[in-house]
């Protein structure tokens, strides 16, 4: 639907904060320099902010669904500070193959599919077509591309390997740059140019 709301949907790990092999601690994680400010700046544009993360972690007996609960408690927390809020946090626990039932499963959530994206656009009423996948790895750049929305690569984490994964396969991606801070200051420009293009 064309007039469905404008979401931004941001990786977690290697995104909103620094990398870190399976976080599984609140102690474990730190957003990266910026996060807050720039998502607070989505906020103030009542563009929806959702985090869609991979948690591979559960299903391998890393951590569990309760250890991620505190995790995203201080996540929202140290957001908050900047004044910035994320309207809901998506995470797939899932892996296809890794570990043990319930969680070994080749579900619909695990990206690349889209399926936080969708439970996200059904939740808050978003138009994927108008909206915006931010990540570090290939995996968020298909989930993007698989609903048609527009994909940023950040080089924070793993994005400059990323970055050349990308270049050498060709594949498709709508920006690559620095950070969370510039994802965001170009998604806005995106966003006025086209409004002005509207009339």
């Amino acid at each position: 639907m064309s007039d469905g709301k404008i979401g931004v949907f941001l990786d977690r790990d290697g995104t909103l904060n620094e990398e870190k092999d399976f976080i599984r601690t609140p102690e474990d994680l730190h957003l990266i320099p910026g996060a807050p400010e720039a998502v607070c700046v989505l906020n103030s544009r009542g563009i929806i902010a959702c985090v869609i993360s991979n948690q591979s972690g559960v299903a391998r007996g890393y951590l569990t669904e309760s250890d991620l609960a505190p995790i995203h408690t201080k996540l929202k927390r140290e957001l908050l500070l900047g004044g910035a809020v994320i309207d809901q946090i998506y995470y797939c626990p899932h892996h296809p193959t890794a570990g043990a039932a319930p969680y070994n499963i080749d579900c619909d959530c695990r990206k690349p599919k889209p399926g936080m994206l969708r439970q996200g656009a059904a939740d808050f009423g978003i138009d994927l077509r108008r909206s915006f996948v931010v990540g570090d790895s290939i995996v968020d750049m298909q989930a993007g591309e698989s609903v048609g929305a527009r994909t940023i690569l950040v080089r924070t984490g793993y994005g400059e390997t990323t970055e050349k994964l990308i270049k050498r396969e060709q594949l498709r991606v709508t920006a690559i740059v620095p950070s969370i801070v510039e994802a965001v200051d170009l998604i806005l420009t995106t966003l006025d140019g086209e409004q002005v293009n509207n009339g």
